[in-house]
């Protein structure tokens, strides 16, 4: 530690000490629910409907949410070209405010539209939209195409923290 400098208080090294009985209910926001989203597939066969079930949240399928849905908006495309030209006109909307009122763009969310690595040309095209604006990538999960909606993949860890979908 550097001279001059002071130590912060004891919970910042420990931890909050609570004086609770041990099963005593905790303070309202330590349950507070995760935060909701509206999954907005920017094209037919997006994924936005896989993706609510899997991770929770609205889905809107190709509408923007409603009154009373949630206003964080996740976009959905398939990394296939024509899905990244809807996924980069949709975040072109946002970006020129011409939006509905009240939504929010999060995130754009990729799910992969075959196995494999993308094809140079259209990793190309995931890095344009990278420096925009946060990008989510869903890899080939054969069991969906099977309806088998378990578990969110291991790859999407960030994903699952940004949604609070369980593991």
């Amino acid at each position: 530690m550097q001279t001059g400098m002071r130590q912060g208080p004891e919970i910042w090294i420990r931890g909050p000490v609570t004086s609770q009985e041990p099963g005593a209910p905790g303070p309202a926001h330590a349950h507070a629910a995760a935060r909701r989203f509206s999954w907005v597939g920017t094209h037919g066969g997006a994924g936005a409907s896989t993706l609510a079930a899997v991770y929770g949240g609205h889905d809107s399928g190709r509408a923007w949410p409603g009154p009373g849905d949630p206003a964080s908006v996740l976009l959905v495309a398939r990394t296939h070209a024509a899905g990244l030209d809807t996924v980069a006109g949709a975040v072109e909307i946002f970006r020129r405010g011409q939006a509905p009122p009240g939504l929010d763009l999060d995130a754009v969310v990729l799910v992969a539209d075959a196995p494999g690595r993308l094809p140079r040309p259209l990793a190309q095209r995931v890095r344009s939209l990278e420096s925009v604006i946060d990008v989510y990538r869903v890899p080939w999960v054969p069991a969906w195409r099977l309806g088998e909606l378990g578990h969110p993949p291991r790859e999407t860890s960030a994903l699952v923290r940004l949604t609070g979908a369980a593991r």
